[in-house]
């Protein structure tokens, strides 16, 4: 009798999985914690490990299967002891937990606005008490509360939402559908099919991955749900590329890169204590502000396999050493594939730099439910009229994009022109921040 390894919980919100790769072959002798198989999410691609050594007997799954947690994937005979099988759900709960691999991507894609909600068994959960949404005459809704709770952070009005479950129960599904059909295309606009483009050339047809969908879907609802603003200014950073450039060893030292990213994290931090506002999110189902207290900062990061959000975690409370290491290796796990859901889970604010890629202006998406994106281009030499001469400056363009909503536009300019201050006068850091 043979022990069943059975797919474990892959994370929060993550209910199914596509297998990418199968590790292992019947007959292969296996340790414990060694990676059998490779699935792809939504929002990351993991390895899934065996739980106990032994040797692999049959395998139940192949190639592109999609599974979900609790399915078995091989069978194998122990090393040494007595075969089990897991059966019930609780020992299937015990199954260690997946070491992630790489990222949905949101969205993740990577980003927490493009987490799907935690799956739901809809036949036992009871929903909420029934009431009249809007209009006295309305029916009564049949949602559980985390679906209505999903509906209300993606910006869907539950009661206009059609429910395929018994009695008329609302899902998720549901929730998702007529989304996709009435949000995130925008009111009354279809996209029509597309034409046979095989028609006026060669053309290469390629699967969109989980990550691709999944940054396509949260880039979608940000856009349809948040009224953009996007502002733009520049800054003089060569004092400060000069001090970078002194320090960077000390960085090197301590194993991080010491990049204008890095520095450009610790001030927007301290922009963001100067001005909450864009550190909070908005409800307008419960017509209230969250202003958080916490400040924990994504990183746009371009990988192999598409944009991914590392956050990092109260960055107004660690130094810029600290903060260049921390940038350093979380930038190193998501090109690896390393990065694990929670790593992208609990931003505040998003920083994207693509000024490597020579971008000067640009306009971010605001990673909703966050409120605010910090656009930095590519810094470059522009003369610059001082003291009644041109002389030659470092400057690098920021774009900032903020949520209408909650965010006035004279609130968005005067952070950006913190931001700005603080990047010329880095004393201001220590003085206001």
């Amino acid at each position: 009798m043979a022990t069943e390894i059975k797919l474990p919980e892959l994370g929060e919100g993550i209910d199914k999985a596509e297998v990418v790769n199968i590790l292992v072959s019947v007959g292969d002798s296996i340790d414990a914690d060694q990676p059998i198989i490779e699935v792809e999410s939504e929002k990351a691609s993991l390895e899934v490990p065996a739980d106990v050594a032994g040797r692999v007997t049959q395998i139940h799954i192949k190639a592109g299967d999609q599974l979900t947690p609790g399915q078995t994937i091989i069978s194998i005979e122990e090393n040494g002891t007595a075969p089990t099988v897991q059966t019930d759900s609780k020992t299937a709960a015990k199954t260690p937990a997946p070491k992630v691999k790489g990222t949905p991507g949101n969205a993740v894609t990577p980003i927490e606005s493009a987490a799907d909600p935690e799956p739901e068994k809809e036949e036992n959960t009871a929903p909420e008490p029934a009431h009249p949404v809007h209009a006295p005459n309305r029916l009564p809704v049949a949602a559980a509360p985390s679906t209505r709770k999903f509906a209300r952070e993606i910006g869907v009005d539950i009661g206009n939402v059609p429910g395929t479950g018994p009695a008329g129960l609302i899902s998720v599904e549901n929730v998702k559908d007529y989304s996709r059909k009435n949000v995130a295309s925008g009111p009354g606009i279809q996209a029509g099919p597309l034409p046979d483009f095989s028609k006026y050339g060669e053309v290469e047809f390629q699967k969109i991955s989980n990550v691709r969908r999944a940054t396509a879907k949260a880039m979608s609802g940000s856009w349809a749900t948040v009224p953009h603003v996007t502002l733009f200014n520049s800054a003089d950073i060569t004092d400060i590329d000069s001090l970078r450039k002194r320090y960077k060893g000390k960085a090197e030292k301590s194993g991080g890169r010491l990049t204008v990213t890095a520095i450009i994290l610790k001030i927007a931090a301290s922009a963001l204590k100067v001005h909450p506002t864009l550190n909070a999110s908005i409800d307008t189902a419960k017509n209230q502000i969250i202003l958080k207290k916490y400040v924990h900062i994504g990183v746009a990061v371009d990988t192999p396999r598409g944009l991914v959000v590392p956050v990092i975690r109260n960055v107004d409370s660690k130094n810029i050493i600290q903060l260049a290491v921390e940038l350093t290796e979380l930038s190193q796990k998501a090109r690896d594939g390393k990065l694990s859901v929670a790593d992208m889970q609990g931003g505040t604010f998003t920083l994207t730099n693509l000024g490597s890629l020579g971008t000067t202006y640009f306009t971010p998406i605001v990673n909703h439910p966050e409120v605010g994106i910090l656009g930095v281009g590519r810094a470059k030499i522009e003369p610059v009229y001082i003291n009644d001469e041109f002389q030659p400056r470092l400057m690098v363009p920021l774009s900032l994009s903020f949520d209408h909503r909650l965010v006035d536009g004279a609130d968005g300019a005067r952070f950006l022109q913190w931001m700005v201050g603080a990047l010329e006068e880095p004393l201001m850091i220590s003085l206001e921040g």
